[in-house]
């Protein structure tokens, strides 16, 4: 058995963030069932058309779910949500806390419901709408981002990500919880906290020194050599954290002890010369005798690859063709080893209205009349 089997989640859900953590409890045996709005379903569906018929963002936040598309405006539809719920152990949402508070669902006191908004419930930003870059704006992860006067946002959905895993850690525990007292639980959660709460280190390290890390690229903003240097015919990234590594990275290059480059700080004080000076000893170099050479060394580093090489990666060995809509990707399994996975299909849009309406106790002609009243 896997841990959640026969746990059932419902989601009102779209885009990434609660998307992602449903994906994460759906890893874990949970029966999850996904509900859309019938003609067009979750917005993710479509960024792009890179898997199959649906987005890479869809296909990787909707492995082994059901799909339910319903109009939960529409008074039948209301009812076939209700009976869901009633049947749920879990309820997620992240639509507008103004439409989850219009839907005003009868929720049983045994039922885990987490709910997820942009910047909160209440406040002068309750009402603002939070898409991942704003809210990495808003959080400050921009502003750190890039180098020099270019700003950047972060290359993946870090705040959708940051949420996700923090509600999918929250309803396991709640699911604990509940095992224990048999009480269910009401989880609120924000983009915009989920984002602040990863942003405590640059926050502190600025409250303590009066000023933000400068930006610095790939490059560490308070470590050196902390980033990728360029060779032959690429760069290596490299992770230099102490004096040791340091030592021993100055005899591999024949560097006599210099004053400049004596301490951490003073490195990052000088890091333009350092740079200059790595990379002439190591132009005739390719990268991948230079990763040997610095293995043997014991100096941490690695290649700076392009994501294009991810799946062919020396280090993954497992992948999954997953079906999506019209094809099938390429998938890595959960990274936490020691469960069973083995990964349903990503859904088509209402792909499973029948069986979850037979499952609810709905007749084939009840069915088709909701059918024809374009509730599904």
């Amino acid at each position: 058995m896997r841990p959640l089997d026969g746990v059932v989640v419902v989601s009102l859900e779209q885009a990434v963030a609660v998307p992602y953590a449903t994906r994460l409890l759906a890893d874990l045996g949970a029966r999850v069932i996904k509900i859309e709005r019938p003609g067009a379903g979750d917005f993710a569906r479509h960024y792009d058309s890179s898997c199959g018929e649906v987005s890479s963002y869809f296909a990787w936040t909707n492995v082994g779910k059901e799909s339910v598309s319903l109009d939960i405006t529409h008074p039948d539809g209301r009812e076939v949500l209700d009976r869901l719920v009633a049947r749920a152990d879990v309820l997620l949402c992240n639509l507008s806390p103004r439409v989850w508070q219009r839907l005003a669902l009868e929720l049983p006191p045994e039922l885990i419901v987490g709910e997820l908004s942009g910047y909160g419930w209440d406040g002068p930003y309750a009402d603002r709408k939070a898409f991942d870059a704003l809210v990495q704006s808003e959080a400050g992860l921009v502003s750190l981002t890039g180098e020099g006067d270019v700003m950047a946002r972060a290359g993946i959905s870090v705040a959708d990500i940051a949420a996700g895993v923090q509600l999918h850690a929250a309803v396991l525990a709640a699911l604990l919880q509940r095992g224990r007292t048999g009480e269910g639980a009401r989880l609120r959660l924000s983009l915009f906290e989920a984002m602040a709460e990863w942003m405590h280190q640059p926050m502190l390290y600025a409250a303590g020194t009066g000023a933000a890390a400068p930006r610095s690229g790939a490059h560490h903003p308070s470590i050196a050599p902390y980033g990728p240097v360029a060779c032959a015919d690429g760069a290596v990234h490299l992770a230099v954290q102490n004096d040791g590594q340091w030592q021993r990275l100055c005899e591999l290059i024949g560097l006599a002890p210099q004053e400049r480059f004596a301490t951490v700080a003073s490195r990052v004080e000088h890091r333009a010369e350092l740079q200059k000076l790595l990379e002439r000893a190591f132009s005739d170099v390719t990268t991948a005798e230079l990763l040997t050479t610095l293995d043997a060394a014991d100096v941490p580093a690695a290649l700076t690859r392009p994501i294009t090489d991810l799946p062919t990666h020396p280090q993954l060995g497992t992948w999954v063709d997953v079906r999506v809509p019209g094809g099938t990707a390429r998938m890595l399994p959960p990274p936490v080893a020691g469960f069973e996975w083995s990964p349903g299909a990503v859904p088509a849009l209402g792909e499973h209205n029948d069986a979850v309406l037979s499952w609810l106790g709905y007749s084939g002609e009840e069915r088709t009349s909701l059918r024809v009243r374009s509730v599904l």
